[in-house]
């Protein structure tokens, strides 16, 4: 795959362009812009539907997530101009599909919106390295974005360093999955009611808007978060389509199977077998991935060939 670096555009990125396409997809798969993950997204992105990719993260091998300036989108999109692209998505999995999301809110020439695992909600910073022998800690403080130079409300986690990363490990351990954190986010919602300020405004989105998790993710409750996500759509106006896939299995790790292919062509499995759930419900969580391929392929290409209806909620 062909690539140009970004690095002096106001955004740290690579761009994987491919010959006579006018759409592009800004994909923040994995910690880094050129990592085994986003390269396999990249590579089944433009196998599968033929269109320029941008893939981004905060800077090169910055596993971190803290006032990273929303603006960043905005010199995203101009540069995806600049190249020639009369449609722009973005995808994300994660935090950063709670960056997609974000990013949608904010900037109106996103008109398809890709979110696989995500919160309804900002997410204090943090940071990843090694502090004390902890991998993980709160960025106090911090919000993970920010706007015009100051940080968007966000959630803050119940507990700072380090019983923030040991009580990851208490749960993990506990659950028997690699990472688990759905205690420290319901602990944090508990002390801490989400406010109206800290929640994604989804119904600024334009365009397609697909959302989608699963019920036994380990990390957060994203079920919970894409149904608060369903119902605030139903209470707001707007004019985008939404599609909400949300399956019993499927871990925090919702790719589509041809992704997943990408990455393992062989154990794909590997993907979710981190997860307790994962190891003993491989094949619904397999199925569940070759649905998401079916309802992903189907709405890009949909995106890349026709207009969608607008302010629509469809199951």
């Amino acid at each position: 795959m062909d690539k140009i670096k970004v690095t002096d555009n106001g955004f740290y990125g690579c761009y994987w362009p491919v010959k006579n396409s006018r759409c592009a997809v800004i994909g923040m798969f994995g910690d880094d812009t050129e990592d085994w993950m986003a390269k396999s997204a990249v590579k089944w992105l433009q196998k599968t539907f033929e269109v320029n990719v941008l893939t981004m993260s905060p800077a090169e091998k910055d596993y971190s997530h803290h006032n990273l300036p929303l603006e960043r989108f905005g010199d995203a999109i101009d540069y995806l101009q600049e190249q020639g692209n009369k449609k722009i998505g973005i995808a994300g999995a994660s935090t950063t599909a709670m960056m997609a999301l974000l990013a949608a809110s904010y900037y109106p020439e996103i008109t398809l919106t890709i979110a696989l695992t995500p919160p309804d909600f900002v997410m204090e910073g943090f940071y990843q390295g090694n502090r004390d022998g902890r991998k993980e800690w709160p960025g106090n403080g911090e919000s993970t974005v920010t706007w015009k130079g100051k940080p968007l409300p966000y959630l803050p986690y119940a507990y700072r360093h380090p019983q923030y990363w040991d009580s990851i490990q208490k749960q993990s351990k506990k659950d028997k999955d690699m990472i688990a954190s759905t205690e420290l986010f319901i602990a944090s919602e508990f002390a801490h009611p989400i406010q109206e300020e800290e929640r994604i405004k989804v119904e600024r989105i334009h365009g397609k808007l697909l959302l989608i998790g699963a019920e036994d993710d380990a990390l957060w409750e994203t079920a919970k978060y894409i149904r608060r996500m369903e119902k605030r759509l139903t209470e707001k106006e707007h004019d985008c389509q939404v599609e909400v896939f949300v399956y019993e299995h499927g871990t925090h790790f919702v790719f589509p199977e041809g992704m997943v292919k990408t990455m393992l062509p062989v154990m794909g499995d590997l993907v979710t077998a981190i997860f307790a759930a994962g190891r003993k419900y491989p094949k619904e969580c397999k199925e569940t991935r070759i649905d998401i391929e079916k309802q992903v392929s189907r709405v890009i290409r949909t995106w890349k060939n026709n207009q969608f209806s607008s302010g629509e909620i469809v199951r």
